[in-house]
């Protein structure tokens, strides 16, 4: 052998090795990004199902007049949503809602499994927080009891309504309204819903575990959560057939970047979660 071919061979065998290095990092950068998306949804759902917990405590506390409560807890919920999904958007997009997970286009069974299960931890530590905070007994679960039809079909509208919100401005590439529409939104749906509009199963889940004037009682859940999750398929549908969505590459990233040359925040759920591959080797996608 020459020396022309031993030199041919360590040069591919560098090759080689470096693209092992540069998989590697690859490898790396998403599984830190794919652990920056659980963590904000888990810290976010946590400081969501907190706030609504805590202002029903901190208003019953205060006041018993039924419409007075119903208006503190609404402002404080809507508000603290539309800062919390602002927040989050650019890291995991902000969902903060298991139906918002399921119903997004474009994103992994395995991410969609992982963010599903950091929202109901999250969701959990934020209400059994709150209860602790105003010194009630930590899991009580003796909550009240709701159900009924009418309370179970505002359910289903609430849930819908909030869906079709989100996955219609998302494929009409109105991204960045996101924050601000759902947080109106729900304001209105507590309101004017006959369940209040919890539209959020991890939350509803949390609620199931105090005891607290936000609680609501186990034997609810099960009729609650299937009511929403029908909501959000009756939401979904409906969006994919009033709106046409934007154009996509891959994994729920429509052409032109993460934002698709409309939008500062990214996409994927909420409806705007980062793609799953992060920009750069060895940099975190949201860095």
């Amino acid at each position: 052998m020459g020396t022309g071919s031993v030199g041919v061979g360590l040069r591919q065998s560098g090759r080689r090795q470096a693209g092992r290095h540069h998989a590697g990092w690859r490898r790396a950068g998403r599984h830190r990004a794919e652990w920056r998306r659980v963590g904000a949804e888990l810290v976010g759902t946590a400081l969501l199902a907190g706030v609504v917990v805590g202002s029903t405590d901190k208003a019953v506390a205060l006041g018993r007049d039924p419409a007075t409560v119903l208006l503190a807890t609404s402002l404080a919920t809507s508000s603290a949503l539309g800062v919390l999904i602002l927040l989050f958007a650019p890291v995991s997009g902000g969902h903060l809602n298991p139906v918002v997970t399921l119903t997004v286009r474009g994103l992994s069974a395995r991410s969609r499994a992982v963010r599903l299960l950091a929202q109901l931890l999250g969701a959990t530590v934020g209400a059994v927080l709150a209860e602790a905070m105003f010194g009630r007994p930590l899991l009580a679960a003796t909550g009240a009891h709701l159900g009924g039809a009418g309370t179970l079909l505002g359910e289903v509208v609430g849930t819908a309504g909030l869906i079709l919100v989100v996955q219609g401005l998302d494929r009409t590439g109105r991204d960045r309204m996101i924050p601000l529409a759902v947080a109106a939104y729900i304001a209105a749906g507590i309101w004017s819903t006959s369940s209040g509009a919890f539209a959020n199963p991890a939350v509803t889940v949390a609620r199931s575990l105090t005891g607290g004037p936000s609680g609501l009682a186990p034997a609810s859940l099960p009729a609650f959560l299937a009511a929403q999750l029908l909501g959000a398929a009756l939401g979904g549908g409906v969006a994919a057939l009033i709106f046409r969505p934007p154009p996509e590459t891959s994994e729920g990233v429509p052409s032109g970047g993460p934002s698709g040359g409309r939008s500062e925040v990214p996409r994927e759920a909420s409806p705007h979660v980062p793609p799953e591959v992060p920009p750069a080797i060895g940099v975190d996608a949201c860095a």
